[in-house]
C-alpha cells in the first residue's frame, strides 16, 4: 500500500536557517507545503537554487505591489456549480481536488489555499455529470484543483468510471504536478495504473498534463512515474508558466523542452504567469516572456517545439503571435465566446506589460475570414 508522504509545511523543518519574522509572515499569509523528495532536488549551497525559487517563501511575495488578484482570470463568471466551470462550449474544468502535493510560490489559485482555503471542490459528482450529460456540445472534462492525481483512487475511479459513461465525453484530461513532486504516488500505486489502464481507452484516450517547470524537475522518479502512465494508456503533455529565477531563460527552456521530447512528453503550452496577488516577483513581462519563448524554440526540433506561448485570460485563451519593432500581435486561441476564436487583436507594444489588460493602445483587430485578407499582413 502506498505511504502516505510526509509534507514540509513549516519553515523550522527545513534544513537551512530560512526563518526571520518577514518569512514567517509569507507563510501566515501563502502557506509552503512540499514532499520531503521534492526538497531533496534543491541545492541549499545555491541562493539561487530554482528548486528552491519554486517552492520555497520568499520575502519579495510581501511586496505591496498595486498589482494581482485572487482571481485573475474570473473564474468564477463561468463557475456553472460549486467546483465546476464551462468557460469553452466543449470543454468544462471541474475542481476535482483542493489538495497539492506541493503549493507552487506563484500558484495562480491561492484562494484554495489562503486563509483556510475557499470551500471551491466539486462536491455533488452526480449533478456535474447531469450538466455534462445534459451538454451534447461537451467533449473534453478537466479534472483539476488543486491537483487530480491527489485524488483518492476511489474518488478518481468514480470520476473517470461516471465520465465514461457519458457517450459524447471523448477526452478526460488530468492536470497534475504529482509526477514533480511525488512521484512515489504512481510509481507505488499500481492500483493507481490500473485505473487509468481501465478508462484510458483506444478509442478514448485519457490525458494527463504534466507540470514541469525545470529540467531538474525530470528525475529518473519522474520520468519513470511519467512511462509508467503512459504504459497505462495515458498520453501526457506538459505545460508551464515563464517564472522568474527558474525558466526565464532560453537555455533551461530549451533543455526543458529537448528532456520532454526525448521521453515522449510533448511540450503542450508554455503560459505567461498570472497577475495572482503575491506573483510580481516571479511573473515575466509578456514581451520578455515572448522572446525568451522564441529563443528557446530556436534550439530545439520540430518536436521538441510543440508548445504555444499563451495567456489565459477572462475572454479567453490568448497566443502571444509575434512581436514586430512596434507592435505585439494576439490570435485567440480559444475565445469564451466562440465567434471571437481566430481573432486577432494588434496592440502598440509595452515592455512593461504582464497581462493583456495593461495594454491599452490598440491598432486593429480583425476577425480571420475567409474574404478577409489576414489581418497580419498589413502590418508585417
Amino acid at each position: 500500500m502506498l505511504k502516505k508522504p510526509n509534507f514540509v509545511t513549516k519553515i523550522d523543518q527545513l534544513p537551512i536557517a530560512l526563518e526571520n519574522n518577514r518569512i514567517k509572515e509569507v507563510v501566515r499569509k501563502y502557506p509552503m507545503k512540499c514532499t520531503e523528495y521534492y526538497l531533496g532536488l534543491i541545492n541549499f549551497n545555491d541562493p539561487r537554487d530554482p528548486i528552491a525559487r519554486l517552492i520555497l517563501p520568499n520575502e519579495e511575495e510581501l511586496m505591496e505591489w498595486e498589482w494581482g488578484r485572487l482571481d485573475p482570470s474570473n473564474e468564477s463568471a463561468y463557475t456553472v456549480m460549486p467546483g465546476m466551470q464551462h468557460k469553452y462550449d466543449t470543454t468544462v474544468l471541474v475542481l476535482a481536488s483542493n489538495v497539492c502535493a506541493g503549493l507552487c510560490r506563484y500558484c495562480f489559485r491561492k484562494r484554495l489555499f489562503i486563509d483556510g482555503g475557499r470551500p471551491e471542490r466539486l462536491e455533488d459528482i452526480d449533478a456535474a455529470m447531469d450538466y455534462i450529460a445534459s451538454h451534447r456540445e461537451i467533449t473534453n472534462v478537466i479534472l483539476s484543483g488543486g491537483d487530480g492525481l491527489m485524488l483518492s483512487n476511489r474518488r478518481l475511479k468514480e470520476f473517470l468510471s461516471k465520465l465514461r459513461a457519458i457517450d459524447h465525453v471523448g477526452i478526460i484530461r488530468i492536470g497534475s504536478k504529482v509526477p514533480a513532486f511525488y512521484p512515489q504516488r504512481i510509481t507505488e500505486d499500481q492500483e493507481l495504473l490500473e485505473i487509468i489502464k481501465t478508462y484510458s481507452t483506444p478509442a478514448k484516450r485519457i490525458y494527463v498534463i504534466v507540470h514541469f517547470d525545470h529540467p531538474r524537475e525530470l528525475t529518473d522518479e519522474a520520468l519513470k512515474a511519467c512511462d509508467l502512465l503512459m504504459k497505462a494508456g495515458a498520453i501526457l503533455l506538459n505545460q508551464t508558466p515563464i517564472i522568474r529565477g527558474v525558466n526565464d531563460d532560453p537555455e533551461v527552456m530549451a533543455e526543458l523542452f529537448r528532456k520532454l521530447s526525448f521521453a515522449g512528453i510533448a511540450p503542450y503550452y508554455i503560459f505567461q504567469c498570472r497577475p495572482t496577488i503575491g506573483n510580481k516577483p516571479y511573473a515575466v513581462p509578456i514581451e520578455e516572456g515572448y522572446q525568451i519563448f522564441e529563443k528557446a524554440r530556436g534550439l530545439v526540433s520540430g518536436l521538441a517545439k510543440r508548445a504555444r506561448f499563451t495567456m489565459s485570460h477572462e475572454l479567453g485563451k490568448l497566443e502571444i503571435l509575434a512581436l514586430t519593432d512596434e507592435k505585439i500581435i494576439f490570435k485567440f486561441h480559444r475565445a469564451a465566446d466562440n465567434k471571437n476564436t481566430g481573432k486577432i487583436l494588434i496592440y502598440r507594444r509595452n515592455p512593461d506589460a504582464y497581462w493583456l489588460d495593461d495594454y491599452k493602445e490598440m491598432i486593429s483587430s480583425h476577425y480571420l475570414l475567409e474574404e478577409e485578407k489576414p489581418a497580419y499582413s498589413y502590418y508585417i
